[in-house]
């Protein structure tokens, strides 16, 4: 009866939730019912050990954490904390280098040799790994009993060299700074599972140091661009992650809700609209490294959610942007890497300046040695029909030749190349070209096939901005997914005024694979997602 009592109340708190929410009351109530149930059985059943409360805790414990466990208690028996508070770190394992001098450093333990009252040790810091030399003489017993590899532990000891030339801590004391209860993979062996390893990323980085220094790497490469970008004059700014409308790129948004506003919201595809209105409102010089969103496919260098580098620079154009892009790159490369080279699907290229500048429509009839001056719109569908599995029957002229350069030109390209005057069909926030009505001074850059970025010279002609988004609002509303909304904010932003603008965006993911020799975009994500 008392526990029927329980659930009722708890159910009737949780409808008066429901009701201010758009879930549906049936379905949440239900739910609710059935966990308060089994959370309230759970707790009248009885506990009969340590071992079942620890089986409730873990959903995979076994004997080997079981030990760790007793060792964890062995220590607090002898008053000794096994996850103390702080410790005073003096050097790095980097920084020793001098034989006979005192050193105090920390670290993981990743191998040990034990030989009964002495034994030797692995510890590896974030700057290297070197060995320790324990002795019973210097350090507590019941530490060095109790102590496993995947622990970390602090150290003080002087350096001598081994008979064998080994450079080697002589420890003096160790403290248990934090006792691992999960035990490491063999340390040889390492973790192999691919499954596994992106799981469980922090454990791959224990593991295999070139995952975490790759992620450094990364950490490093992102320092770099916000350090060329200041001292160019730019600031760096914030923009929505979760908005009520979206766009500046052709995606799929992810949906949600905010429950406070009893509003749908969408995940941030690109800054792109932002940025513009902080032009707008006076800053002349913007970026931001967005995490933006874009419902659609995995491979080796596309993910769903994704880091995007945008800029924007008042009284700047596409020619300004493809000298600034090129000379990010550069310095990115050489302040991380020490060189503009790198090797992309085991090609050598060099990111040196100044890349390759090249016409798409020359590409074109370079590729298919074709005029497309003297070819009719029958004439180029039929070529794209006859290239082209899957060409799609309304397309316009402009759109027909960039599936051309999609199917045939991008991959032919190897050394980096920025790509200029696209079609004006493929691009509603792009000007026109100044010398060809037919064409927007738009760029992107490739390298070994893979598209690096994207740039134009800023649409800001209020009326033709407001014709190209309402087509794209038609064309959402007509049952093309990857449309965007119509945003009058954003319009009437641009009605206010925006100077002539070069903007950029570029696919950060993408050059730390390039700067740390990915062979897949997973490799520079910390961690992506795993489905459960």
């Amino acid at each position: 009866m008392i526990v029927l009592e329980e659930v009722y109340v708890v159910m009737h708190k949780q409808i008066e939730v429901v009701t201010r929410s758009n879930s549906r009351p049936q379905d949440i109530v239900l739910r609710t019912g059935v966990f308060y149930l089994h959370s309230i059985f759970k707790k009248l059943s009885p506990i009969r050990s340590k071992e079942d409360i620890m089986r409730h805790l873990f959903d995979d414990f076994n004997e080997h954490i079981s030990n760790r466990l007793e060792k964890v208690n062995k220590l607090k028996e002898e008053g000794i904390n096994p996850y103390p508070y702080h410790y005073e770190r003096e050097h790095t394992i980097s920084e020793i280098t001098t034989l006979d001098s005192t050193y105090k450093i920390a670290g993981r333990v990743m191998l040990s040799r034990n030989m009964g009252k002495s034994c030797f040790l692995n510890l590896r810091d974030h700057s290297g790994e070197i060995q320790v030399y324990l002795n019973q003489k210097k350090v507590s017993a019941v530490i060095m009993a109790n102590l496993e590899v995947g622990d970390i532990i602090g150290i003080t000891g002087e350096l001598f060299e081994t008979k064998t030339g080994e450079m080697t801590i002589r420890a003096t004391s160790l403290e248990i700074l934090t006792k691992s209860i999960r035990p490491l993979p063999d340390k040889h062996k390492g973790l192999q599972d691919p499954e596994a390893k992106v799981r469980h990323r922090s454990l791959d980085m224990v593991m295999n140091p070139s995952v975490r220094d790759k992620l450094v790497k990364r950490a490093n490469g992102m320092a770099a661009i916000r350090s060329f970008m200041s001292e160019r004059g730019y600031l760096e700014m914030d923009t929505p992650v979760v908005d009520m409308s979206y766009g500046g790129g052709e995606a799929q948004p992810f949906v949600t809700t905010v429950n406070a506003l009893s509003s749908e919201a969408f995940l941030s595809v690109s800054p792109e609209l932002y940025l513009k209105r902080y032009i707008v409102g006076g800053i002349d010089r913007v970026y931001t490294f967005s995490r933006s969103f874009r419902n659609e496919g995995i491979d080796k260098t596309h993910y769903p959610e994704f880091t995007l580098f945008e800029c924007y620079q008042s009284y700047a154009d596409y020619n300004d942007m493809m000298d600034l892009m090129e000379h990010l790159y550069e310095h990115t490369f050489m302040t991380v890497n020490g060189t503009t080279k790198a090797v992309i699907n085991e090609v050598e290229v060099d990111f040196k300046t100044p890349w390759k500048r090249v016409k798409m429509l020359d590409m074109v009839e370079e590729v298919f040695n074709i005029n497309l001056e003297s070819m009719s719109d029958d004439m180029l569908r039929e070529l794209c029909e006859r290239t082209i599995e899957d060409t799609v029957p309304n397309h316009s002229r402009g759109e027909l030749i960039y599936e051309l350069f999609e199917a045939e030109c991008e991959h032919r390209i190897v050394d980096p190349t920025f790509i200029i005057d696209y079609p004006y069909e493929t691009s509603p926030l792009c000007k026109k070209h100044r010398d060809n009505e037919n064409l927007i001074e738009r760029f992107e850059p490739f390298v070994v096939g893979i598209e690096l970025g994207n740039a134009y010279s800023e649409l800001n002609d209020p009326i033709r901005q407001r014709e190209l988004l309402y087509d794209q609002a038609e064309a959402l509303r007509g049952g093309l997914d990857t449309a965007s909304p119509m945003d009058e904010v954003f319009t009437k932003a641009i009605d206010i005024g925006m100077p002539p603008t070069g903007g950029l965006g570029i696919g950060i993911d993408r050059l730390m694979m390039f700067l740390t020799d990915s062979a897949h975009i997973k490799e520079v994500i910390g961690f992506p997602m795993v489905k459960r």
